[in-house]
């Protein structure tokens, strides 16, 4: 068992060291390219020779932080066939289309584009390259938008059903998979996310420009450009934030309740604003999960359902089987201990019905058959021996939460800010203070798209696939050993390539500050 153990974190370990390393570069690709399209566009309108050249720059930053996001994301194409074949095989045929479609799109749609994109100058005509660089981002965004419809099935699995004979679920709804509700607002909101962040990086390197003094006429455009984008990205991004937490009051209440430190709900339920938890609380005792709370008053519920009298229900009410529909009512469900029980009998009976196929029993198939359907949505319970192991880390799910909503908010101060006094005219834009606010906003952007993602991934454990199947079942008969090596493996390079990355883009951006970036040819 302690093997078994050592292999699933270790597993989990790489998974999320590959996973996060390839978020640092996909919302800023996502951001940049729509950014770079907008100053072309401007480009192309105006006729202007500065706009040309200061789109060819943010491009060439564009295009470094491109290549690393293709590098990171194929190794994590190939860690599902590796380190999680177990999952490949109960799910391959419903989780390898959108991952099929999202590659026609990379290497078609993109890898065609963006090379019209970057070498296309001159060329062919102004309008055609505009066009290029408009679907280059249409293509990064679609790209996204697979990947991100296969991880929302993993949250919300619909559109499939169980075949017993091949032992694996099977599609039988694509379009219910890929207009999943929850595959929609976690798209928007990972694309409008990304207009923030790219905005926010466009800001800090314009910042540093204007503290050099370097470039100034084309850093304040520059950062203009960049304040709209992610002015419009964090507004939208807390918008589809609203309506994720919503799907996941529907389909995953397990991880509100961890990310609002929520043991016991009540009706008009209150949002935490600032909190510390209290890290002796345990299930079943008497102790407030709190240590210190700032709160909303209704907050939660009205968050979930527009409403002051809605029942949100905490994790021990869950486990005790007390929960809200989809209209928003306090019901009765299952809890887990039930669930467990459902689950063992769902595997239970899809042995028997195994058995009986060998032998060729078909009464003892179809009882079987009938037994496992009744019980199959509680099949990966049937994994745990007690409630507690359903239930996610709270603290690293809470804190990351507040720490998301607060650099949030402290994001749409700054785009606010920077609009404000970019059009009052106020010499602010001069002031050194401001530029240093600008260049440690990037890390800021970061630590927030870092946050979202853990709330996201780790919220949902102990799943790979909600309520079917647990980490634990999921990953490859290996030795952990193995799994070792190559994360410390794959921590190194991804580490080299991140120094590489920046020492790329901080020389390319330092060479361009000792020109000037509206005569020069990029």
């Amino acid at each position: 068992m302690n093997d078994l153990l050592g292999l699933v974190d270790w597993s989990r370990a790489q998974f999320a060291l590959t996973a996060m390393y390839h978020w640092l570069f996909v919302p800023l690709t996502i951001g940049l390219s729509v950014i770079v399209a907008v100053m072309e566009t401007l480009y192309v309108r105006t006729g202007q020779e500065r706009w040309k050249s200061i789109t060819k720059f943010w491009m060439t930053l564009f295009g470094i932080n491109f290549a690393c996001g293709v590098a990171t994301g194929i190794i994590l194409e190939f860690e599902f066939g590796t380190n999680w074949s177990n999952y490949s095989w109960f799910v391959g045929d419903i989780f390898g289309a959108p991952l099929a479609i999202e590659g026609l799109f990379a290497f078609f749609m993109e890898a065609t584009f963006v090379a019209v994109m970057f070498f296309g100058w001159n060329r062919v005509s102004k309008r055609f390259h505009l066009a290029a660089t408009w679907l280059t981002a249409l293509g990064v965004s679609l790209s996204a938008l697979w990947i991100l419809v296969a991880n929302a099935w993993m949250q919300n699995p619909v559109g499939m059903e169980f075949d017993a004979v091949q032992m694996r679920n099977v599609m039988d709804n694509f379009w219910e998979v890929a207009f999943n509700s929850v595959a929609m607002n976690k798209f928007f909101h990972a694309v409008f996310s990304g207009w923030c962040l790219a905005g926010v990086f466009v800001i800090g390197v314009s910042s540093w420009l204007l503290w050099r003094k370097s470039n100034v006429e084309a850093a304040k455009s520059s950062m203009l450009v960049g304040a709209w984008i992610g002015f419009a990205g964090i507004v939208l991004t807390l918008a589809t934030g609203h309506g994720s937490a919503q799907e996941v009051a529907r389909v995953q209440p397990m991880k509100l309740a961890a990310m609002e430190g929520l043991y016991n709900g009540s009706v008009g339920q209150d949002l935490v604003g600032v909190g510390v938890l209290n890290h002796s609380k345990e299930l079943g005792d008497k102790q407030d999960a709190l240590a210190f709370s700032i709160d909303i008053p209704y907050g939660l519920s009205i968050l979930i359902d527009g409403r002051t009298d809605t029942f949100v229900p905490g994790i021990e009410d869950l486990i005790n089987g007390v929960s809200i529909d989809a209209k928003g009512d306090t019901v009765r469900t299952m809890s887990y201990a039930e669930k467990i029980a459902s689950g063992k009998k769902a595997q239970e009976a899809l042995l028997a019905f195994d058995t009986a196929r060998k032998a060729g029993d078909e009464t003892a198939m179809n009882e079987a058959q009938t037994i496992l359907k009744e019980n199959f949505a509680n099949f990966g319970y049937g994994y745990f021996k007690d409630a507690s192991q359903a239930v996610p880390p709270v603290a690293l799910t809470f804190y990351s939460f507040r720490v998301m909503v607060m650099a949030g908010g402290y994001l749409l101060l700054l785009f606010v800010v920077i609009l404000f006094v970019s059009y009052r005219k106020i010499k602010f834009l001069e002031k050194s203070w401001l530029h240093w606010v600008g260049i440690i906003s990037i890390p800021v952007v970061w630590v927030c798209s870092q946050a979202g993602w853990i709330v996201a991934e780790v919220g949902r454990q102990p799943w790979v696939i909600q309520d079917l199947m647990p980490t634990t079942a999921a990953i490859s008969d290996i030795p952990a050993s193995s799994v070792q090596l190559t994360f410390w493996l794959f921590a190194t390079i991804f580490t080299l390539l991140l120094v590489a990355e920046i020492s790329i883009m901080l020389r390319y951006i330092g060479r361009t500050s000792k020109t000037d970036i509206e005569t020069s040819k990029h």
